[in-house]
């Protein structure tokens, strides 16, 4: 892979970070736009079990999908407050998905503030968090609905692999669907890496970005960009989702969300063999 780092700002103006990225498309690390949020210094373990503990969670593994799995099913469930006790006590390869803070505990979404400044379009019924025991694994996948992202990391440090929309080819995009063939778990320790290249060799061509993220650092993540994460310690992220401004931009979330979403798990409903067969086949015919 041809892996580049990301630039990093302690901080940058609104106009710097949209000639600069926002309007190019390229990723961006800013690592004091969350430092004036009380979330800063008050989110931590403690402060969202005494909030949300009794509330039950799906929570997800380390495997990835096969041909029956549809989009964004949980593996199991278990209450909040639970969750926290296991992943506290040391590596647990489970995470919570779509945690949404508005639902769940409105109260938590006064300790942070929307940096309208930065984007247009926030959805703001759906500030969402995400968490991971170390050793947990978010595989290789586009968001969904083709938004832009603000990721901000708090506790620990979570290792991050991006590349453009456009580089689906190199990195082996199943048909209809968001997620990626190749499996990119440990892709930076060449003793452990659990990448194929000889399966899936075009990876080799794929032009992409590395980073670490740490407390407080905040990801712009442009849409459709393709993210692979790893929870190199316990932890948790908040996303802010942005709509894109252009109406075809819309019109491709749109799409994903209630055509190819729903068409995907129809055939996974029906003919989930078949239907898998075909997708590899058609990457082997692309490939070529």
């Amino acid at each position: 892979m041809l892996l580049k780092s990301v630039d990093v700002w302690d901080s940058i103006s609104p106009d710097e970070f949209k000639s600069l990225y926002y309007n190019k498309g390229i990723p961006v690390v800013i690592k004091k736009l969350s430092q004036q949020w009380p979330a800063f210094q008050k989110w931590n373990w403690d402060y969202f079990k005494d909030a949300v503990g009794s509330v039950k969670v799906g929570v997800y593994n380390n495997i990835k999908s096969d041909a029956r799995t549809p989009i964004n099913t949980a593996d199991d469930y278990m209450l909040f407050g639970d969750y926290i006790d296991q992943i506290k006590q040391g590596p647990v390869e489970l995470r919570i998905f779509l945690f949404n803070l508005f639902t769940h505990a409105p109260q938590l979404v006064k300790d942070f503030s929307w940096p309208d400044a930065y984007l247009k379009g926030f959805v703001k019924r759906f500030p969402m968090l995400f968490i991971g025991g170390q050793g947990s694994v978010t595989h290789m996948h586009f968001d969904i609905d083709m938004s832009h992202i603000l990721h901000t990391q708090f506790i620990g440090r979570k290792r991050v692999l991006l590349f453009p929309y456009n580089q689906h080819r190199y990195i082996y995009r199943k048909p209809w669907e968001v997620l990626s063939f190749a499996n990119f778990e440990k892709y930076y320790d060449p003793a452990q890496s659990k990448l194929n290249l000889e399966e899936f060799p075009l990876l080799k061509k794929a032009a992409g970005f590395d980073l670490v993220l740490e407390h407080g650092d905040t990801l712009f993540m442009p849409a459709g960009y393709w993210h692979h994460m790893e929870y190199l310690e316990s932890g948790f992220a908040m996303s802010l989702r942005a709509l894109q401004q252009s109406l075809e931009g819309k019109l491709h979330g749109a799409w994903n969300l209630f055509g190819m979403r729903n068409i995907d798990t129809l055939m996974k409903k029906t003919m989930p063999n078949w239907w898998y067969a075909y997708k590899r086949k058609k990457i082997v015919d692309f490939s070529d």
